[in-house]
């Protein structure tokens, strides 16, 4: 089994080094995406040989770090790709408990979720950042049945030749919005495992409108009723094989 740990890194010269120093103990194999940093973190990248690194010109949003992510690990020949964030929210130390599920052979794509088992010292987030994370997961589930608690949770495993049926296209932090239709068509097989609910910084923002709360969650909308419509007129490939599910959901 060929591990990939994809890290999309914007401005992150604060954590990147002892982020990737600890990833480095549970996996060497690390790509990391720099999405346009203009803060020296492409210095410091450049400076490592430790890593694999895609660097974008100019910034082009989360989803796209992700999606090159994909791309990269299928060329490469990995057959899982861990992402995480790069702003010490996601802790390495819980990569062993996506490595324990991954080796389990039962699902296509493994989210942590910092709402799954709450725990007596996980930060408090950020009131609107919660309240669009609750909509948008209850929508989803109504949707799709997906049985989600956390829809907007980074740290994921994902099977490189499962991702390899979906197509994702959306470049901002609205990803998810698509990745989840689209997990639903092709009957992939998701679960969930808890992972601490951590903010270092509150104030960090989106950027432009989406700083709004309720721009935000419109354009989180406007972006799953697009995806519903697409994959309506242009649905997936079925799969060549399904394999039910062994495991009990967690």
């Amino acid at each position: 089994m060929r591990l990939l740990i994809a890290v999309p890194v914007f401005n992150e010269r604060r954590y990147v080094e002892p982020v990737l120093d600890k990833i480095h103990r549970y996996c060497p194999e690390i790509l990391v995406v720099d999405d346009g940093s203009t803060d020296g973190t492409a210095d410091v990248l450049a400076a490592r040989s430790d890593i694999r690194l895609i660097r974008h010109g100019e910034n082009r949003g989360y989803g796209q770090s992700l999606i090159d992510a994909f791309a990269f690990a299928d060329d490469a020949g990995y057959d899982w790709v861990i992402t995480m964030d790069c702003d010490e929210q996601h802790e390495p130390e819980r990569i062993p408990d996506f490595i324990r599920q991954i080796r389990t052979d039962c699902w296509d794509l493994i989210s942590g979720s910092r709402y799954l088992h709450p725990r007596h010292n996980d930060d408090l987030p950020p009131t609107d950042r919660r309240a669009v994370n609750m909509t948008i997961t209850t929508i989803l589930n109504d949707l799709f049945a997906l049985n989600l608690t956390d829809a907007f949770c980074g740290f994921k495993a994902h099977r490189v030749s499962a991702m390899r049926r979906l197509r994702l296209t959306e470049p901002g932090y609205a990803f998810p919005l698509q990745l989840w239709p689209q997990v639903a068509a092709a009957a992939l097989r998701i679960t969930e495992i808890p992972v601490r609910l951590i903010y270092n910084d509150p104030t960090r923002h989106f950027g432009g409108a989406l700083d709004d709360v309720g721009n935000r969650l419109q354009h989180y909308v406007y972006v799953l009723c697009n995806e519903i419509k697409r994959l309506a007129e242009n649905p997936l490939p079925a799969a060549a094989t399904s394999r039910p599910c062994c495991c009990a959901s967690q």
